[in-house]
């Protein structure tokens, strides 16, 4: 950018460190690769020669034209431009960002210090001209882009004018700090959506879409959608609060949300959407404690699934703000607390900081009437018809307060075998399987979300082929669950059948009823033993089949459907640190849990995951933290134990005397990529295994401690951890 300005009877061509200027890659000065942010927001590579022209013309500015030719000024610009390049790069070693402002800045620093004053003010002053001028061309331009008058409908269906100014104002706070965005091309797109006599519901969905249509040019866009969303969000939320149409910037939430912290509560509370014993918190306090700038930090998916699934919502319209939403959540985490604003506030702080993420029942119903916050739920089905709709029935009773299922049907006969009662011949599990689906179906997790639910057999079941078929797309769909998981439960024996490419017998449980509560060698024996009756004739159904045709057909509907999962059964067993008090028949939904059920006892698992990346730099792990993370989710897990609403009673007995909590983890291949990690490398193996082993250690030394606090469980006598047996160990 040049132009021509007069300094007395002079007049000289001056130029100054502009956007323009900066955008050749820096060769000689500094190492790396370093960018320039201009005001536009576009990045551009650095050449410290821009420096070096844009002081020579601000010493021609001053001096006249002879100045061009002096040794002393060639030589002046040089040990400047070199000080500006050494400011801007001292902290930047190895490549970065910087902004075209603090380049400016480094220029009128390094004037002043070598005293060239003069210089320097005509340096300032220009400065000053052209922030005037691009003052005024925006103001154009935005006056430009007003463009016509252009009319919103209203919930009662009157007409107002769409505020441009504040339309303006929210799309430059949303693009405000993030590199690589267009606010410009943003607001172009909105006025291109917005048409006169648009709907007011339909508004912010319409500024939404201007944002998140460029997510797959710069992923930066996809915060913008969200602090887009995020608006239309807070006037729905405030204008239900306080009763009256209101609207507010983020930079204005900073007065608002304690207040609304407290209307939210004593409000949702009086609707009986909240339980009142959170009103009796310091709600004050709790306000103080929120944290808005943490509205911030959400990307599109993440803050729009929360808006779609999450917030809690009277009608058609959400009431619940991001921050209220972690500290409702806290709150219902604390409540058997004995400093409970002081717990809630450290269970806060984890979660909207997304450094631990609660599982979705706890998000969803911690601080409800019925705060059902366990994860997953896991059952064996009986052989009988009572046992088996009771089982259905506890089924719908977990699936409504978004509880994820996991049933093992290992026990019910197989198709062909005598039913006593009637002498006639079962149909086998099948059909109470497609029973089992449709009730997933029908009962969707309180019209949330899907009901989740997944069907455990074991290999040498009966009706194991029909199984294999359940998720089909052709066939009998009287004879299909396309609703539901399905997975194999494989003994060992099994796999060293399919090795030997030997025979696999085929049995009913009711004629072989031992075999369900039996895993390794007691198996092995059992299982022969059976095998060798069959043979002799003293078992009616069965069937003796190639263990490799099976495990083939495994196989090939694993590829073709998705199902069954491969699951085993006896390392399940055996690493199991509670197989003094029963036996594992089955895992859940998603597999990552392997508890004992008994008829008497619904296992329960409660969750929660550690988001890696907040853990790591490119360094490595940062262990301090992750301890003191760990520390705070363990502790939150203990609380929704006693805290959990149960809908079956066995469910409650079994979560009460073993108190299982499971954490994982999240965003593993994004704390690789802050590390420079190939994810195919021994280096990513490596840091799978420390990863996992400090959060085991950590949870494991989170839980000693709170035993010291609270107690042991009930049934840890006995088990492997009153052996001093680590999962580590086996």
């Amino acid at each position: 950018m040049q132009q021509t300005e007069t300094h007395g009877s002079k007049t000289q061509e001056h130029q100054v460190v502009t956007d323009s200027m900066i955008s050749k890659k820096i060769t000689t000065t500094a190492p790396g690769e370093y960018r320039v942010i201009r005001r536009n927001g576009k990045i551009t590579a650095f050449d410290e020669s821009k420096i070096s022209v844009a002081m020579t013309k601000a010493f021609l500015a001053v001096e006249g034209g002879q100045a061009a030719a002096s040794t002393r000024i060639r030589e002046q610009v040089e040990m400047l431009t070199q000080n500006v390049v050494n400011a801007l790069f001292r902290r930047l070693d190895n490549g970065g960002t910087i902004h075209i402002e603090d380049i400016q800045d480094q220029v009128e620093l390094a004037l002043m210090r070598s005293g060239e004053h003069k210089v320097a003010r005509d340096y300032v002053l220009y400065r000053a001209k052209q922030s005037e001028k691009r003052a005024k061309t925006d103001a154009k331009k935005n006056k430009k882009q007003a463009g016509p008058k252009i009319h919103v409908i209203s919930k009662n269906g009157s007409k107002k004018l769409l505020d441009q100014n504040r339309l303006i104002a929210i799309i430059s706070e949303a693009t405000h700090g993030l590199v690589g965005v267009d606010k410009e091309l943003i607001l172009k797109q909105a006025y291109r959506n917005i048409f006169d006599g648009i709907a007011e519901k339909d508004l912010s969905s319409a500024i939404v879409m201007c944002a998140r249509q460029y997510i797959e040019k710069d992923p930066n866009y996809s915060k913008v959608a969200a602090r887009l969303l995020l608006d239309g969000l807070r006037t729905e939320v405030l204008s239900f609060l306080f009763d009256e149409e209101k609207t507010a910037t983020q930079a204005e939430m900073v007065e608002l949300y304690p207040a609304s912290l407290k209307k939210y509560i004593h409000k949702a509370s009086e609707l009986e959407l909240l339980s009142p014993e959170l009103c009796n918190y310091d709600l004050d306090l709790l306000g103080a404690a929120i944290k808005p700038e943490r509205d911030q930090n959400f990307t599109y998916l993440g803050f729009q699934t929360l808006y779609d699934r999450y917030f809690i919502h009277c009608g058609d319209s959400r009431i619940e703000l991001p921050q209220n939403f972690f500290m409702r959540v806290s709150m219902g985490l604390a409540i058997n607390e004995v400093n409970r604003e002081e717990r809630a506030i450290e269970f806060y702080n984890l979660l909207s900081s997304f450094d631990f993420m609660s599982s979705t029942p706890t998000l969803f119903n911690s601080g409800t009437l019925r705060p059902q916050l366990s994860s997953c739920y896991l059952t064996t089905v009986p052989d009988d018809l009572e046992g088996i709709f009771n089982a259905i029935k506890d089924d719908a009773l977990l699936s409504k307060y978004a509880g994820g299922l996991g049933n093992d049907w290992t026990r019910v006969r197989g198709m062909g075998s005598r039913i006593k009662g009637t002498n006639g011949e079962s149909q086998g599990v099948v059909p109470f399987l497609k029973v089992a689906n449709d009730t997933a179906v029908a009962v969707n997790q309180g019209g949330k979300r899907k009901g989740a639910m997944c069907a455990y057999l074991e290999t040498w079941h009966i009706d194991i082929e029909e199984f294999l078929d359940l998720r089909k797309n052709t066939g009998d769909e009287r004879r299909r669950t396309h609703d539901m998981n399905t997975a194999n439960w494989i003994p060992d024996l099994f796999m060293e059948r399919v090795a030997d490419e030997g025979d696999w017998t085929l049995f009913s449980p009711e004629e072989t009823p031992e075999l369900h509560d039996l895993y390794g060698q007691a198996f092995r024996e059992k299982y022969e033993y059976y095998e060798k009756k069959a043979q002799d004739g003293e078992l009616i159904n069965t069937k003796t089949i190639n263990a490799n045709e099976i495990w083939r057909k495994m196989l090939g509907m694993l590829f073709e459907t998705g199902h069954p999962w491969i699951t085993f059964k006896d390392p399940c067993n055996i690493r199991s640190p509670q197989q003094h008090v029963g036996v594992v028949h089955s895992s859940n939904l998603c597999t990552e849990i392997t508890l004992n059920t008994t008829d008497e006892e619904i296992a329960v698992c409660n969750l929660g995951s550690i988001n890696l990346p907040q853990h790591t730099s490119k360094d490595g792990l940062d262990y301090e933290k992750l301890e003191k993370t760990i520390t705070t989710a363990m502790r939150m897990l203990d609380n929704v134990i006693d805290y959990n609403f149960y809908s079956v009673p066995q469910a409650r007995r079994s979560n009460l005397r073993h108190r299982p909590v499971g954490i994982g983890l999240m965003g593993f291949q994004d704390s690789l990529y802050k590390q420079n990690i190939s994810y195919c490398s021994n280096a990513a193996v490596q840091f799978a295994d420390l990863s996992m082993e400090a959060i085991s250690y950590f949870a494991i030394q989170a839980s000693s401690d709170l035993a010291k606090l609270r107690g042991i469980y009930p049934s840890y006598d006995g088990s492997l951890w009153s052996q001093g047996i680590l999962p580590i160990d086996s």
